[in-house]
């Protein structure tokens, strides 16, 4: 008798929109201990590969790249011209969208989708996968900033990585003073 492999999910992180929304927002800011993150979508949503979206490369910010990779992230740089790298934003949700419905379009071998990110430009792209069962959840880092056009999901479809079941899994803890 031939036992069937569970498939393993997929993490798409838009790391500008988790920044964004945790570390630099006004009130209230914490920050994500990457290594906790990368256990916690491992263990609750069986992923496997976990890509960590960034808008471009910077030799000043090396040492957060090599964090986001000991964490167990797959780093996807958004490629732009050399005249303009440095001048734009991240913005790398096409990057997103593209590599999700590519890998469905080649049928790989996955099981769901999990997305990180608040952004509304994933909507579409939630709603196919939906259709197609092969969405799992979007995790929104904020409550406020989660784009109004996922009001109609429902609620299996989503969580926020800022209520406490979930901060307090992945939360960076703070040193305490000797």
């Amino acid at each position: 008798m031939m036992i069937e492999k569970e498939n393993k999910n997929i993490a798409f992180v838009d790391g500008q929109n988790l920044y964004m929304n945790t570390a630099k927002k006004d009130i209230d800011p914490w920050k994500i201990e990457l290594g906790r993150f990368r256990i916690y979508l491992e263990k609750k949503y069986n992923v496997d590969r976990a890509y960590y979206h960034l808008g471009y490369t910077d030799k000043k910010y090396q040492d957060l790249y090599e964090k986001i990779q000991k964490a167990g992230f797959i780093i996807v740089f958004k490629q732009h011209s050399e005249a303009m790298v440095g001048l734009k934003k991240g913005n790398v949700d096409s990057d997103i969208i593209f590599s999700a419905m590519k890998r469905l379009y080649k049928k790989e071998d996955f099981g769901k989708i999990i997305l990180v990110s608040g952004d509304g430009d994933y909507k579409m792209l939630v709603d196919f996968l939906i259709e197609e069962n092969k969405f799992e959840k979007i995790l929104f880092p904020d409550r406020k900033f989660a784009s109004s056009l996922y009001q109609k999901l429902g609620s299996e479809y989503f969580d926020y990585l800022e209520n406490n079941h979930i901060k307090e899994k992945i939360e960076l803890k703070k040193k305490r003073a000797p």
